[in-house]
């Protein structure tokens, strides 16, 4: 291989890698969004969960909801058409951000870990996650956040 030719194959694997990162980066961006609160409730259109590609229709696992009134954002989780669950993201053991990680959230700060149903699987925390009552109308989850 010449000088030239090395070159042109560094140059469009550099590109080629800086794509790859970026179409990364706005597929995990994608998870999360910003709702408003209408009343009491955040409107989640189901819609929200699906990714639609080559004529099929997939669907997330779970959406991370934020809004400037909330101190933690919520996730949902999708397990059917018909079954959710709402988890603040906050940890039970000292109050840290969660993390999501596929079917787990965990604590950066110490370590705890809950399933996707704000159950602990991992201490120190021994509280499970404050979870929201939803309902589904219309093909809208109604997040209810009275406590």
């Amino acid at each position: 291989m010449n000088r030239k030719e090395f070159l042109k194959t560094c140059g469009f694997s550099y590109l080629a890698g800086i794509t790859g990162v970026s179409l990364l980066e706005s597929c995990s961006s994608s998870l999360a969004m910003s709702k408003e609160i209408v009343g009491s409730d955040i409107l989640l259109p189901i819609a929200d969960f699906e990714i639609k590609y080559n004529g099929k229709t997939k669907y997330k696992k779970y959406i991370i909801i934020q809004n400037e009134l909330l101190k933690f954002p919520i996730c949902v989780y999708r397990f059917d058409t018909e079954n959710y669950t709402a988890l603040l993201m906050e940890c039970t053991h000292q109050g840290a951000e969660l993390q999501v990680y596929g079917d787990k959230l965990q604590c950066s700060a110490h370590g705890s870990e809950f399933n996707n149903k704000g159950l602990v699987e991992d201490g120190p925390a021994t509280t499970h996650l404050r979870n929201f009552p939803i309902l589904i109308e219309n093909n809208i989850l109604k997040i209810s956040l009275k406590k």
